[in-house]
Parts: structure tokens; sequence; C-alpha cells
């Protein structure tokens, strides 16, 4: 049996909900969250001048937010592939061999039909609830609901990130290597999520 939210509150457990994210109140959550993840683990590498503009992002799908007993936790958002995505370019490759391969003749759109799943963080202290697992889930589903496969990229000292994505299946597609400003080279590694089903 299910028992509702004020059940779970009044017998201490943290009630976690998902949801779109919404509104400057929401994004002032989200930079506060960010801000935190910042400090403690260095993401994102580079603090960016508008944060709030950063985590709208540009060609955006979409965005969640995480709340841990109605306290803005963590983030993801959905975006179609741009400038500086690397992972888009490595999946239509990896299709168009997997193609060529077995002699299947792979449309333009299925080797193009990809969304960039990012700015995906949690709170320092509300981790250890499944939540970064939950946000990337509720950001796969979207995109494959639009027919789009997801793919991402993250930077070779996200240690953390890297472990939850192979823990959830996602593959990698190769390894490059990026100058993002002048003096400052980054790693990149780039993943696909698993097929669906």
């Amino acid at each position: 049996m299910r028992r509702d939210r004020a059940a779970d509150a009044a017998d201490g457990h943290p009630v976690l909900r998902l949801r779109e994210r919404s509104g400057q109140r929401d994004l002032e959550a989200c930079v506060g969250v960010l801000a935190a993840v910042h400090k403690a683990d260095g993401y994102p590498v580079n603090w960016p001048a508008e944060p709030r503009a950063w985590l709208e992002g540009t060609d955006a799908i979409g965005a969640w937010v995480a709340e841990l007993d109605g306290r803005v936790v963590g983030h993801v958002g959905l975006a179609r592939p741009g400038p500086g995505d690397e992972a888009p370019g490595l999946w239509r490759e990896a299709v168009s061999e997997a193609a060529e391969a077995t002699g299947a003749a792979g449309s333009t759109g299925e080797t193009e039909a990809v969304a960039v799943l990012s700015r995906l963080y949690v709170a320092p202290d509300a981790r250890g609830h499944g939540i970064g697992a939950l946000l990337m889930g509720r950001a796969v589903r979207e995109a494959r609901g639009r027919g789009l496969h997801p793919v991402l990229d993250v930077v070779s000292s996200d240690r953390s990130a890297t472990a939850l994505y192979e823990r959830m299946g996602w593959r990698s597609l190769g390894v490059v290597e990026r100058e993002w400003e002048p003096g400052q080279r980054v790693v990149l590694h780039c993943y696909a999520a698993p097929a669906a089903g």
C-alpha cells in the first residue's frame, strides 16, 4: 500500500519528488544548489558568468528538479545538440559504423536523432537517496518519448558522475580532448544511454 506524503513525512522518512523545473524561484534554488556542488566537487569546472542562463541553456527540450522534503536538491536538463557537445558526433559515427558493418542503410534521421543530457547535479547533503539516477531516468524517458537517443559528455575529473553513468549501463563512445579556454585543456568522456527495453 502506498502511503501519502504526509504519512511519509510524519514517520520521519524523507519525501522525494521529481517535477519539471518552473520559473525564477526554481532557477534561484537550482543556482544555490549548484554553488554548493561547485564548492564541494568543482562542477561545473568553470563557474558560469550567468548561472541562471547556463542552467536554462540553449535549445532546451526540458529540465527537471528533485525535491527532498520540499527543498530543491537536484537538477537535470535535456537539450538538442549544440556547439561544444562531443557525444552527438561520436554517436553518429557509431551508428553509421554499425549500419555499415551490418549492411543496413541507416537514415540521416536515425543518426542525428539525439538529445544531450546535461546540468545534472545533486546537493552534497542530499546524496545517497538515488536522486541522480532518478533524474537521469526522467530525462531519458523524455528523450525516448520524443524519439531521441540520450547522450552526454563528462569531464574526466568527475569520477563520481562517470561511475553513475556506467552503473546505469551507459556505454562509452570515446574520449576526446578539447581546449575550453586559452590554456585550459579538458578530457571529456562521451556516453550514450543503453538501448531502450
